[in-house]
């Protein structure tokens, strides 16, 4: 029955997570819903909507951290620690689309329709990448389904592989690139717009510090040369010229090239 309650958690973690993913897009894009970044109640915007921000992007990134997993462990069955973080993250997200202030000042708009096609398909394209970067490394245990399913089928969970297919040859956090895309990619850009996108790229941009830390204490210098040869958000212009090594010729490192 433990082992059902777990998975049950982990599908349920799961199915949240997509309702609030689908909905972020239409949030940001004032496509299809309710309430977005645009549309909504008024009343003291740039107060709420920032506490609304803090409330977010403080725990997502605390409860991300290591030092923070071994703690929370001690109350929390580690099988359903990611499906909790991804529950706890997706609810809170819930919460501030649901509570969001618009200000609907225009800071900048693209009048001519063409480029306005072409911000909108920047728009999708951004949503894409997000979407196909989750895929290009394992999606279901990012959002912690994978945990939860090897739990209630008697399985050892081993931690997934270093890896880097795809987009991540070129850019170390695709997912981010993706959504600071997204995000930016405005035909209008409303100050409240503004506000969510410039709120949300500096919150990306601290806490892919300390993600880089984390990953570079597990993977060593396996992870250090990955980040040498590659960009955080952006494939890097120029190649960095490989080490050498002991006894290695000019020769053999030019053949590396």
């Amino acid at each position: 029955m433990n082992r059902t309650l777990v998975l049950a958690h982990g599908v349920v973690s799961y199915v949240v997570f997509l309702a609030v993913f689908v909905y972020a897009v239409g949030f940001v894009g004032d496509l299809c819903v309710p309430r977005s970044v645009d549309t909504g109640a008024g009343g003291s915007a740039v107060l709420v909507d920032s506490v609304l921000l803090a409330l977010f992007a403080v725990p997502h990134s605390v409860m991300a951290r290591p030092a923070f997993k071994v703690w929370w462990t001690r109350f929390v069955p580690p099988p359903v620690e990611r499906s909790t973080y991804v529950l706890v993250s997706s609810l809170l997200l819930g919460l501030l689309f649901w509570q969001w202030r618009p200000i609907p000042f225009v800071v900048w708009r693209v009048d001519n329709p063409t480029g306005r096609l072409l911000v909108h398909a920047v728009f999708w394209i951004g949503w894409a990448v997000v979407l196909v970067s989750t895929f290009l490394i394992h999606h279901f245990d990012l959002f912690g389904l994978r945990q939860t399913y090897l739990h209630a089928a008697g399985q050892p969970c081993p931690p997934i592989e270093f890896k880097a297919p795809g987009l991540y040859q070129f850019v170390r956090h695709p997912v981010m690139t993706g959504f600071l895309i997204a995000f930016w990619a405005a035909p209008t850009m409303t100050a409240g717009r503004l506000l969510f996108a410039a709120a949300t790229t500096a919150y990306i941009f601290i806490g892919l510090r300390f993600e880089e830390r984390d990953l570079e204490r597990a993977f060593g210098e396996r992870y250090r040369a990955y980040r040498r040869r590659t960009g955080m958000l952006l494939p890097k212009i120029i190649p960095v010229k490989p080490e050498p090594q002991p006894g290695e010729s000019d020769r053999d490192r030019d053949m590396k090239r």
